[in-house]
């Protein structure tokens, strides 16, 4: 147990560093960003990033689009909660919303837009002789098939009017600042949210563009929380951009023959799901199959979570599995893409809730010097 509760303990920490008031607010602060006269958030941590900038210059007109069940009340925070992983009607709300309020910039007005994961479904306005069912057809067909994000992204933003720089086409004013919170491989503001924070090519207004948060800066922060409890940091990758069963034979294998310590992965795993699958997102696939690859090892404790708290359409951000954890049926589980429901029968899953963040997932994996 006592493993369990240190690895969640450093996994908070790693979040923390990178929760969305914090980075925003260091940003803010580091910057010279001259008072916003309107202020714009999208994505899983919109409601703490937009929190942050009202904080720091009070009363400005300001919009959250977020995911539901990540919107909190703010003062003077105006907030549209909408589908994720699959966009709907609220997603077109939200799109809309952020049309008009970018395209009632005066000429003089300095926008603050904030960004984060998730935004590709949360805000949509779907192109010209398409339709919400085509979007949603297209985007349940790719997360089927096992695409990674920046493929997935790509093909979002040929069915969108506001994604890859589309957005901003519409602002007439004098400066725009976007902040965006990374969770994408190499922090590509074009890739983030399909490119909706990014600036046009041949954009005639001043802009400032800055990656405030990322999986780098959580892993540096659950690096520096196991060592203040002790732990030396044996593995610290970036590395989690294959199929789930592949990075779970890789890590397995690194685990089974290194030596005692913390080990940290992050990025952004695939899975391809079979016609009707059932309960659980990439993290909780991860977990089980791990649980596999360290059976009978005492030694062994690891927790997979997605950052944002929330792994697909779960409630919970992944799983907590040691040694003890694999049984007989959970073969047929990882088949079915069922891992969700076989961990929660169990106790297994890891449900933080939402984290005001996401910089992709995070695998913390303790091992001790028995064994």
């Amino acid at each position: 147990m006592e493993a369990r509760a240190r690895l969640e303990r450093i996994w908070r920490a790693g979040v923390a560093a990178v929760g969305g008031h914090a980075a925003v607010a260091r940003a803010l602060g580091s910057e010279d960003v001259p008072r916003p006269d309107r202020i714009l958030a999208v994505g899983k941590a919109a409601v703490e990033m937009a929190r942050a900038a009202l904080d720091r210059y009070g009363a400005v007109p300001a919009l959250a689009v977020t995911k539901h069940g990540h919107g909190q009340p703010v003062p003077g925070l105006d907030v549209i909660e909408a589908g994720h992983p699959v966009p709907d009607a609220t997603s077109l709300k939200g799109g809309a919303a952020l049309i008009a309020a970018v395209n009632d910039c005066g000429p003089e007005d300095h926008l603050l837009l904030l960004v984060s994961g998730g935004a590709s479904a949360l805000a949509e306005a779907p192109e010209d002789g398409l339709s919400l069912s085509d979007v949603v057809a297209e985007t349940r067909r790719l997360l089927a098939s096992g695409a990674d994000i920046a493929t997935m992204n790509a093909r979002r933003r040929e069915l969108s009017r506001i994604k890859g720089g589309r957005l901003l086409e519409g602002f007439a004013g004098a400066r725009v600042t976007v902040l965006a919170i990374s969770d994408v491989e190499g922090d590509g503001i074009g890739v983030i949210g399909s490119g909706i924070g990014r600036v046009p090519d041949g954009a005639r207004f001043a802009s400032l563009t800055r990656i405030v948060a990322s999986n780098a800066h959580a892993r540096a922060a659950c690096a520096r929380a196991a060592r203040a409890e002790g732990l030396a940091v044996v593995t610290d990758e970036e590395s989690l951009y294959a199929d789930v069963a592949d990075c779970a034979a890789r890590i397995g294998a690194t685990l089974r023959a290194a030596p005692a310590g913390l080990h940290i992965w992050g990025g952004e795993p695939t899975v391809v799901l079979p016609d009707a699958p059932g309960e659980g997102g990439r993290n909780q696939a991860l977990a089980l199959m791990l649980a596999r690859e360290i059976a009978g090892r005492p030694d062994l404790a690891v927790l997979v979570a997605g950052t944002d708290g929330t792994d697909g359409p779960t409630d919970a951000a992944g799983g907590l599995v040691d040694g003890r954890s694999w049984e007989a049926g959970a073969d047929a589980a990882l088949a079915a893409a069922d891992s969700g429901r076989w961990l929660a029968a169990r106790g297994l899953t890891f449900a933080p809730g939402p984290t005001g963040t996401n910089v992709m997932d995070l695998v913390l994996a303790l091992k001790s010097d028995t064994g």
